[in-house]
């Protein structure tokens, strides 16, 4: 009988540990709290018991006691694995102590597992370090959530104020202004530098700087919300020459991402690495399609139009007892960087590659090429100009369909989310189909980048135009043309 206490950190998803993603992968039971990272339990399994432990707000949802009991209650079950994932370190304001002391008075085995804690990490991604050789060799975590103008208060104030070194307070927005006062009385310099990072290590963060006599006025003035950490000591004005979190491209940005699940992955961790709140809202997903393929090795020319569709391909060879030696000594054409990529990966180098990543853009990459007998590889619904142009040309062409695209609905939320966001990505005719038809009508609210012509001209065929057109027409041109009309707006 275990019972994992595991500490989640402060909300950036890259930085929970290995061993914390190891714990929710196999756990039976996981009692969790409101402020786990957003994809926290993505890896779960699917038959877990997912238990919410939520507190916000001062005001409890789920008491203390009744998550202990909880624990005990599953963790002496000796055919489950239960993980209690804290926001933060279990043990650094998180009630961790409390639980393990439960734990072990009904005679149950626990393991910590520390975690990242937002007191180090949201001062870090503001650009102020804790501790610095001429400004604070010391470091005090204090929290702030009960009334310091209790006469019982558990803090000594005087002490605090005295403290030779940098301040951090956990949950002390609504007691700022007390907490100031208390600090401010006890001799410490109302002119000394103060910070507040809200959210912080999340693509939302947002710090201000002022004074700690200032800093109260200053957090009502910007509608500072929990949950934020509070700073007060010289190291807080470093934040002004060393904050790199604001500084990224799409900082505060939200972007609304509608490509398949399974093909959005790299999309979704470009922009978070950029700066840009993601929403996932996939509208399409692919579904593999059977059949036999034709001898490959008759061919000259074999054209792959999608990533997807040399995945699926190679998925048929693998089903068939084949390999890339079944291409023989035919030419392979991708249609983009994205699908040369994609074959790459499986043993097989593209030959050709069009400067302009369509149809259109291939054909013209084709034209010296020549070509008696061609295959084109590629969704069930797929236009007609490489095929027709290749027929034009005198060659005999066969095409193979590997998959097929279907809509995938979206929750309500999704949908707030989506029409809330700043922008829409979208890369294909059918994601802008299937979130039209989601949504009741193709949301009139947030900017619209398009990866291409094509898609461009989708989103016009049902009424809608795009704003901004990707003149490279892949991912990487899709995000150029995002930061470039986000810095062109600022």
């Amino acid at each position: 009988m275990t019972v994992y206490l595991v500490g989640a950190g402060p909300g950036d998803l890259g930085l929970m540990t290995s061993r914390s993603l190891e714990l929710i992968s196999v756990a039976d039971v996981i009692v969790h709290d409101r402020l786990i990272p957003d994809g926290a339990l993505a890896g779960a399994r699917a038959d877990a018991l997912l238990l919410y432990a939520g507190k916000e707000g001062g005001g409890e949802q789920v008491s203390q006691a009744r998550i202990e009991q909880l624990l005990v209650k599953h963790g002496r079950d000796p055919r489950k694995t239960v993980v209690r994932l804290k926001g933060g370190d279990p043990f650094v304001f998180g009630r961790g102590g409390e639980e393990a002391e439960t734990l072990r008075a009904k005679g149950i085995e626990f393991e910590v597992v520390p975690g990242v804690t937002a007191g180090i990490a949201a001062p870090a991604y503001a650009g102020i370090p804790v501790t610095h050789r001429e400004l604070a060799s010391s470091v005090a975590f204090v929290t702030g959530h009960e009334d310091p103008a209790k006469d019982e208060s558990a803090l000594d104030w005087r002490a605090l104020a005295a403290f030779p070194g940098t301040l951090v307070v956990y949950m002390g927005v609504r007691q700022l202004g007390a907490i100031a006062a208390r600090l401010i009385e006890g001799g410490r310099s109302g002119d000394e530098p103060a910070a507040l990072i809200q959210q912080g290590t999340l693509p939302q963060q947002r710090t201000v700087l002022a004074t700690l006599a200032t800093i109260a006025e200053a957090a009502a003035t910007a509608g500072v919300r929990p949950p934020t950490i509070a700073v007060f000591g010289p190291v807080a004005s470093l934040s002004e020459r060393l904050a790199w979190i604001e500084r990224r491209p799409l900082h505060g940005v939200s972007v609304a991402v509608t490509r398949a699940r399974a093909q959005a992955s790299s999309l979704v961790v470009r922009l978070l690495d950029l700066g840009a709140s993601v929403i996932e809202a996939p509208v399409i997903k692919s579904r593999a399609l059977t059949g036999p393929l034709p001898a490959l090795s008759k061919y000259d020319l074999i054209c792959l139009t999608s990533a997807n569709g040399v995945d699926r391909l190679f998925d048929r060879l693998a089903a068939e007892g084949r390999d890339a030696r079944a291409f023989g000594a035919a030419r392979i054409a991708a249609i983009g960087p994205g699908t040369a990529r994609a074959l790459a990966a499986n043993g097989i180098r593209a030959d050709i590659v069009p400067a302009r990543f369509d149809a259109e853009g291939l054909v013209a990459a084709l034209v010296d090429v020549p070509v008696k007998r061609a295959l084109v590889a590629r969704a069930a619904v797929g236009r007609e100009v490489l095929p027709e142009a290749l027929r034009a040309r005198g060659a005999e062409v066969d095409v193979v369909t590997l998959y097929e695209t279907v809509i995938e609905a979206l929750s309500e939320g999704q949908l707030e989310a989506v029409t809330a966001a700043d922008y829409i990505t979208v890369t294909s005719a059918s994601s802008v189909h299937n979130l039209a038809e989601a949504a009741g009508g193709f949301p009139e609210g947030p900017r619209v980048v398009s990866i291409g012509p094509v898609t461009s001209e989708a989103l016009r065929g049902i009424g809608h135009e795009a704003d901004v057109t990707a003149e490279d027409h892949d991912l990487d041109g899709l995000i150029e043309a995002l930061i470039a009309d986000v810095a062109a707006r600022a």
